[in-house]
């Protein structure tokens, strides 16, 4: 058993952020073997939080559909809610993570105006 989407969603993260190293990705890469097509895949690439928001969306769907049509005496069924609930929660840190990114760009705009209006230049 394994929660691809949350091993797509680091490599995405490591893409995005420029952090990990090649074990860490290599490890994530081979637990995903056979398994990258659709959202997966394209967490996997993705270049942008807007890019991980989307694709991880879209993981999400497809795994609220996986769970809707198992039976609750499916041995898996607990393991594949545990999956929904982790994919939920990642969607949500993913969105805080792009709110706070917003936010320091914004201030840095606000920083550069400061800085202009208390040493205005003259041309």
């Amino acid at each position: 058993m394994s929660c691809h989407e949350i091993e797509a969603l680091r490599l995405g993260l490591m893409n995005v952020l420029g952090v990990g190293d090649q074990s860490t990705r290599d490890h994530a890469e081979k637990e995903l073997e056979g398994h990258l097509e659709g959202p997966i895949e394209a967490l996997v690439e993705a270049e942008s939080l807007t890019e991980i928001e989307r694709h991880l969306d879209a993981a999400l769907v497809d795994l609220e559909e996986e769970v809707a049509g198992m039976d609750t005496d499916d041995p898996e069924y607990d393991y594949t809610r545990g999956r929904l609930l982790e994919v939920r929660n990642a969607e949500r840190t993913i969105q805080r993570l792009t709110t706070q990114g917003e936010s320091i760009v914004d201030g840095l705009g606000e920083s550069h105006d400061m800085l202009h209006e208390t040493f205005p230049v003259e041309e």
